[in-house]
């Protein structure tokens, strides 16, 4: 069983109480920490380093399971304070931020060579850097400025949340929730909002022979924050009952930048209703567009939102063997595409994955279906 203090820890929430809890605990045990860059002192810590044979470098509380986790995984270790912390994984790219490198050989380095390189560039540059230290680790190297880096704690965000949802969305349910080191999310569904966010859609739906499919959809909404800079505070709009749940677009989203605060966040929520509408509108206009070469437009706008290819073309190939050569709307196709969230799942992919991915196919809703129905077969 994974520890907390490994990179590739995750857990779930089955109740909002214990995600609660879990994020309350975690802002309590965190620390942020602001330096000057210049301060900063990166060593390796493979396992032919130093430093691995060394625990009392190390500051008080961290762990050799910690250091062993490090050493299979990003293998570099930061001086903060006098002591050093194993730094994860996720705090890779903001480190590079702050030393203003990149590049794909960087990470080819040995240890001992990436460290050198790291060193040498953060000495340059004397502006402040705000660490995130939790979980017996460096989990980010962010901006000290607030315009480029402002925090919004998780448990303040779930707060806020779930008081607007109880206020405007009486009767929501919590669905679920998931943590790792690099983001968290939770879901709510809607049933009580059915009518008033669905109701249109569903008769229409009916209307065209899909009565089922009506009846089972409910509205629902997925949060998304992360302490380690890859996603603002967001709220998008889903729709539950199918085997998986679909991502119709984005509601709101607070970036952590320019001095945000939670209350920014909080403020933003009180367009949830009307951004969710929008959304379910584009979602209904598909209904209206209808495609002559349905598995071509699939495959094109498969290919246009950088969707995984093999899961990509599965959904393809059995799209193909349920329409044969007939004419389909775009609504009949983008459900189509929701089977590749299916299959990613199923094949294990992370949740971090499966979310750019489910991001990436709500922007079908805003395409220009009639410039991928096209009659000439294209290749992924």
């Amino acid at each position: 069983m994974l520890q907390p203090c490994q990179d590739n820890y995750s857990t779930t929430f089955a109740s909002y109480d214990g995600m609660r809890r879990y994020h309350e605990k975690e802002s309590l045990e965190s620390r942020w920490h602001r330096c000057r860059v210049n301060e900063l002192h990166i060593e390796p810590l493979d396992k032919a380093s130093p430093l691995y044979g060394t625990p009392s470098a190390f500051a008080a509380g961290i762990s050799a399971e910690s250091v062993e986790d490090t050493a299979e995984n990003l293998g570099l270790a930061m001086r903060v304070d006098g002591s050093y912390y194993p730094v994860r994984s996720t705090a890779y790219k903001s480190l590079l931020d702050r030393a203003k490198i990149s590049g794909s050989a960087l990470p080819k380095l040995s240890r001992q060579r990436l460290a050198s390189v790291l060193n040498d560039c953060l000495e340059l540059y004397s502006s402040e850097t705000l660490l995130l230290i939790r979980d017996e680790k460096i989990s980010a190297a962010h901006s000290g400025d607030s315009m480029d880096y402002s925090v919004l704690p998780i448990d303040e965000l779930l707060k806020v949340l779930t008081k607007k949802l109880d206020d405007r969305f009486p009767g929501s349910m919590f669905q679920g929730g998931y943590r790792d080191h690099s983001l968290s999310s939770a879901s709510w569904t809607m049933p009580g909002q059915k009518e008033d966010l669905l109701g249109a859609y569903a008769k229409l739906l009916a209307s065209q022979g899909k009565p089922t499919l009506a009846a089972k959809l409910v509205p629902a909404i997925r949060f998304v924050t992360s302490d380690t800079g890859i996603a603002s505070a967001k709220v998008s709009a889903m729709l539950e009952g199918t085997q998986h749940p679909i991502h119709i677009g984005s509601c709101i989203a607070v970036d952590h930048r320019h001095q945000s605060k939670v209350e920014d966040f909080e403020a933003a929520l009180d367009q949830l209703f009307a951004q969710f509408g929008d959304s379910v509108a584009r979602l209904q206009k598909l209904l209206d567009i209808h495609l002559s070469y349905p598995v071509n437009a699939m495959t094109r706008i498969c290919k246009k939102l950088s969707l995984p290819k093999k899961a990509a073309l599965e959904a393809i190939g059995m799209f193909e063997m349920a329409y044969g050569g007939g004419t389909a709307t775009a609504h009949d196709v983008f459900m189509a595409m929701q089977e590749i969230p299916y299959i990613l799942k199923s094949d294990h992919a992370p949740e971090s994955k499966m979310l750019v991915v489910e991001e990436n196919m709500a922007r079908a809703l805003t395409l220009r279906w009639g410039d991928y129905d096209l009659a000439k077969a294209v290749s992924y």
